[in-house]
């Protein structure tokens, strides 16, 4: 059979040549390890994928990436076979595209915003933005030129995607950086919330490692707030970016809480995640038992697929909306089901019941319809009377969202403003109430995306050199 010609690839690419899933491993062989699932296309796999782009000329990919990323551009280089120039624009925009190709829900963000999706399957952006960063990795010197220094010292708290973007963004500009975490390890979300099968550490540590290079300070086991005051950062740095998360789990409000077995996610989470060091006290035993998982998020999926490599013998999801209204990444859905993991939607915790001694031994559920949407505009679940059941559980894992963790009673942080859940108030420059203190990422939107935090640190990085530009230099 003839091939297409190069010409017919430019224009009729996305009708001669179907999308192809990255390769991902078997899910009887990933449920065994916690490497990462996925692997990269080869290298004329990606040239054909990314020749089914055609180069709209309002490409929806660019609006729907929170980064407004150049992907029609990269795309274009890809199928040419540039896969360096192509990861070099990929990085124009992204601090962390390497990154954010693993993490990012494409399908409602990139690839859900493709016009192919109105005839065809959309381009797959996020598996030709991995390819193309990590042939550079593999290819290419980083460039690891300081620029030449500005005089400016910042202070960013936090090392977690936010943090890191807008320290390499201000290390760029010529600032000085300075970075405190309160973790022995750097990287925040990345690396104590991300499980490794979907995000490998050292991933992590080599990014870590080039914002070092480049003159970017790490300072590890600092918690600010507790340990460094407000004032005392403000006295010694030109400008303060707050990028420090939001990891206080929401509550459990129904009776049995507090059994024994009821476990919020990140307590779960972090000790299993084998490459991280960070977790304190003991690894919760899930071995052949029966887990529940609470919530529909993208920290549930982490737990149901965390809970079936641990050994669970049976794991289950209870959300009270259903599939279209789960707010858990599609990609990470279809993952949980492959490895063995069950879903009970419109279904809503009430009660979990107690064995005698104190533990868990089951959730008490009722069965939900969709009513009227709400406030968000989306439909509000409600009971469906005399629809109570128990499903049977030895542990009970709580994914129902994070929120601020507040700063200590005392603490000159309390001088900024927050909203009503306790977010930090920015601007749209992102700086707080406090003239220099700029923040983002979770701590001012909520639990979001890795991306949403990447944009907010490129945001404050901006506001911060434009508050600098105006700012007497201060005595070293």
């Amino acid at each position: 059979m003839v091939s297409p010609s190069q010409r017919q690839l430019e224009k009729y690419g996305w009708s001669l040549i179907h999308r192809a899933a990255p390769p991902k491993r078997a899910a009887d062989e990933r449920v065994g390890d916690y490497q990462e699932i996925y692997r990269e296309y080869d290298e004329e796999t990606v040239r054909a994928q990314a020749a089914r782009c055609i180069q709209c000329p309002t490409p929806g990919c660019v609006q729907g990436c929170p980064l407004n990323n150049r992907i029609p551009e990269w795309l274009a280089l890809a199928a040419a076979g540039e896969f360096l120039e192509a990861a070099a624009v990929s990085r124009s925009t992204s601090n962390m595209p390497e990154i954010c190709s693993r993490v990012c829900p494409q399908e409602k963000l990139c690839e859900g915003s493709c016009i192919l999706n109105a005839r065809s399957d959309p381009v797959a952006i996020g598996a030709v933005e991995r390819f193309i960063n990590e042939y550079a990795f593999l290819h290419a010197t980083p460039e690891l030129a300081q620029a030449v220094p500005n005089g400016r010292r910042v202070a960013v708290i936090g090392s977690g995607p936010g943090g890191l973007a807008c320290a390499d963004e201000l290390a760029k500009a010529g600032c000085a950086v300075t970075v405190f975490e309160s973790l022995l390890l750097p990287g925040g979300l990345l690396v104590n919330g991300i499980p490794s099968f979907k995000l490998e550490k050292h991933i992590v540590s080599r990014r870590v490692d080039l914002l070092s290079r480049r003159g970017v300070e790490f300072r590890l086991g600092v918690r600010v707030g507790w340990d460094v005051s407000l004032e005392g950062l403000r006295a010694r740095y030109d400008a303060v970016f707050l990028g420090i998360g939001a990891q206080k789990p929401k509550p459990l409000d129904i009776p049995g809480a507090g059994l024994r077995g009821v476990v919020d996610a990140l307590p779960f989470l972090v000790p299993k995640n084998v490459d991280s060091p960070l977790a304190e006290g003991d690894p919760i035993d899930v071995a052949g038992k029966r887990v529940a998982v609470l919530g529909g998020g993208d920290t549930a999926m982490d737990c149901l697929r965390t809970a079936l490599r641990s050994g669970a013998s049976e794991v289950t999801c209870l959300y009270r909306r259903d599939l279209a209204n789960m707010p858990g990444s599609r990609k990470e859905y279809a993952n949980a089901i492959e490895e063995g993991a069950r879903f009970q939607f419109l279904t809503n915790p009430t009660e979990l019941l107690d064995d005698g001694s104190g533990a868990v031994a089951g959730v008490r559920c009722v069965r939900m319809e969709l009513g009227a949407p709400d406030a968000s505009g989306r439909r509000k679940p409600r009971a469906v009377p005399g629809s109570e059941f128990t499903l049977a559980a030895d542990v009970v894992l709580v994914a129902y969202g994070f929120d601020p963790v507040p700063f200590p009673e005392g603490s000159d942080f309390n001088r900024l403003e927050f909203d009503e859940w306790d977010g930090i108030r920015v601007d749209a420059q992102q700086m707080t109430s406090l003239p220099g203190v700029f923040a983002g990422g979770d701590s001012v939107r909520g639990p979001s995306l890795v991306v949403h935090a990447v944009r907010d640190g490129r945001r404050a990085a901006l506001g911060i050199q434009q508050y600098l530009a105006t700012a007497p230099l201060r005595p070293v």
